[in-house]
């Protein structure tokens, strides 16, 4: 009955992680993923939306801003259905949200780095000046950052839902390990702490 009990637990743990309100760690990971998502996605909307009330072009490469940044009619409609996923995002929250904001992350750094070779060509279909890309840095970063709170790293706490699923054994483990002796590190004598060696029967110092 265990072992179909810890075949059970590995099995959903391998097929992803649902991170858990009712735990502080989960609790605290899930708030940061949603905000992420959510500050960022609004964000974008707003820029969107903006952008197509001041009737830019679709593809005009003039200089039309909102908010400091350059934009046209496609960077508009563009922006609204990213800022849209990531506010569907911030709805599941999860394991769902903290990918998405890492993958998005990281298509905001590819974006800037291919329009900063594409400035001032007739390629430039979104219209992207100097400022869009330093925009699709900072965002990508922030992204990225967000999404790989408290889910990468070599030194992550053991009560971590993403430690847990990487160390499963262990964690059973642990959770089979009393509290009290949980706490309490294995005690071994050192050599220093043995004292001198008593002699042998028949052995002079």
């Amino acid at each position: 009955m265990a072992t179909h009990s810890a075949h059970t637990r590995d099995s959903r743990e391998s097929r992803g992680i649902r991170l858990d309100d009712h735990l502080p760690v989960d609790h605290r990971l899930n708030t940061v993923y949603r905000i992420g998502a959510g500050l960022i996605g609004v964000f974008l909307v707003v820029f969107g939306i903006l952008g197509l009330v001041d009737q830019i072009g679709f593809f005009n490469t003039g200089g039309n801003t909102v908010a400091g940044l350059n934009t046209n009619g496609a960077l508009s409609v563009l922006s609204i259905c990213i800022g849209a996923v990531l506010l569907v995002g911030m709805v599941i929250g999860g394991n769902f949200a903290s990918t998405l904001n890492m993958v998005l992350g990281v298509l905001f750094l590819l974006n800037g780095f291919l329009f900063l070779g594409l400035l001032d060509t007739e390629s430039n279909f979104l219209a992207f000046k100097i400022q869009n890309v330093y925009f699709s840095f900072v965002v990508g970063l922030l992204l990225m950052t967000f999404g790989m709170y408290g889910r990468v790293g070599h030194a992550l706490p053991h009560d971590n839902p993403y430690w847990r699923a990487r160390h499963p054994e262990a964690s059973a483990q642990e959770e089979r390990t009393p509290p009290g002796e949980r706490m309490q590190p294995e005690r071994r004598e050192g050599p220093e702490r043995r004292g001198p060696r008593q002699p042998g029967p028949g052995k002079v110092l």
